[in-house]
């Protein structure tokens, strides 16, 4: 079996890869004439081509004569090779509309797509994610914006740090106020923001200490889906209700919005979920949220002031609150700092790339030698030219007239 790492394709190109040299090496040399492997020459990946070469793995411009092609963000469509099994992040199980003419391609070259985000255990719990270093980078993406916006301190961008003991490092330049701040998301995202929350020592408070008390220091708090949605009929709440059918509920989150000055989004949204709060509502003068970091980073999501995802060249834009139009970053003292970055670990590209490979290693690569591995049929969503079982509730969306 020959295993191809393609060169991304996306502009500005993702510096990540799924494995590293090293890590190519070893399975190269753990797994014998079983596997192969061909690395596509990239100018812009996080580890130099020489430095594949240097550990015995080929560099090639043709990537063609590999059977699986494992990449990171989706792949451009005249990239497409015909016939083959991709690995990638397709961002197309929540019928992201920017993203239907890519899986039409798809079906259309009769691709067998297998998508990292539905890579699962038989738990139901993904196996091999980024979210950690999402959360990371996300995290300190929001102070860097809080101190730019403030002028109250001046931290390094993550991407000009050397690696994660440096981003911690200068995380102690940082100086806050008695801010509030708010998180969403428990998951991988989530413990990411709380690494960098637990080196900056701000302390964690219950929700309800959060609304109704004053601390002489900066707190925070983490909101589980329970604190801030509410069954539309009577008020109540239901954990397996909400994510069987969370178009049941409504949002009762600007009540946090109203006592804190920071957002942190890293929970995962259901597009049949209720947003946040409504964009009318950051007119209020209660609404209180000057800076937004969505690491979520979901357009048409669950922060309505996520108008586009930003980049890690130009990082934050700002909200007007009076008509909720996108103004240039911290052009005004009253409009709200969005941070919207879709690749944040791409700012630690290689301490990122070698987690990610791990659990490619531990997880991917043993079911590949595997006939029909389950964990590979469950997270295959196009084959021969078909949706699979699993999601053909996107047939609909790959076949709509473009309207979106």
């Amino acid at each position: 079996m020959k295993i191809g790492i393609i060169r991304e394709g996306k502009n500005p190109p993702d510096k990540r890869a799924p494995f590293s040299p090293d890590q190519l090496k070893t399975l190269r040399d753990s797994y014998g004439s079983a596997l192969s492997f061909l690395v596509e020459s990239s100018p812009d990946r996080c580890f130099s081509d020489e430095e594949y070469q240097n550990s015995g793995i080929e560099v090639t411009q043709d990537i063609s004569q590999a059977d699986i092609l494992f990449g990171v963000k989706e792949v451009p469509v005249d990239r497409l090779i015909a016939g083959k099994t991709y690995f990638f992040f397709s961002h197309t199980i929540k019928k992201q509309f920017y993203n239907k003419k890519l899986l039409r391609a798809i079906l259309d070259k009769n691709i067998r797509l297998i998508d990292y985000e539905v890579l699962k255990d038989e738990e139901g719990e993904r196996v091999v994610a980024f979210g950690r270093w999402a959360g990371i980078v996300g995290a300190y993406n929001a102070f860097w914006t809080y101190g730019k916006k403030t002028a109250l301190y001046d931290i390094k961008r993550a991407s000009e740090c050397r690696d994660l003991a440096e981003l911690k490092l200068e995380l102690k330049k940082v100086q806050l106020p008695p801010i509030k701040i708010v998180v969403t998301g428990a998951g991988r995202v989530g413990k990411g923001i709380k690494e960098i929350l637990e080196v900056l020592s701000i302390p964690e408070v219950e929700t309800h200490e959060f609304l109704h008390l004053y601390f002489e220091e900066p707190v925070y708090t983490v909101l589980s889906s329970s604190d801030y949605n509410r069954r539309k009929v009577d008020g109540g709440y239901d954990r397996e209700e909400f994510y069987s059918h969370p178009e049941k509920y409504e949002s009762h989150f600007l009540k946090f919005a109203e006592a804190g000055e920071m957002l942190i989004a890293g929970a995962y949204w259901n597009p049949d979920a209720p947003r946040l709060f409504r964009v009318e509502d950051i007119n209020s003068p209660d609404f209180a949220l000057s800076v937004i970091a969505d690491v979520t980073c979901d357009m048409g999501g669950s922060i309505p002031t996520t108008l586009r995802t930003s980049t890690i060249l130009d990082p934050v834009y700002d909200v007007d609150r009076e008509n909720g139009a996108e103004i240039p970053a911290f052009g005004s003292q009253t409009s709200i700092s969005v941070m919207a970055i879709d690749n944040l670990p791409c700012e630690l590209p290689r301490e990122s790339s070698v987690e990610f490979g791990r659990q490619l290693e531990q997880w991917v690569i043993p079911a590949l030698l595997e006939e029909n591995a389950s964990i590979l049929e469950k997270a295959t969503i196009a084959r021969d030219g078909d949706l699979t079982l699993e999601f053909m509730y996107l047939m609909d969306f790959v076949y709509a007239e473009d309207g979106n």
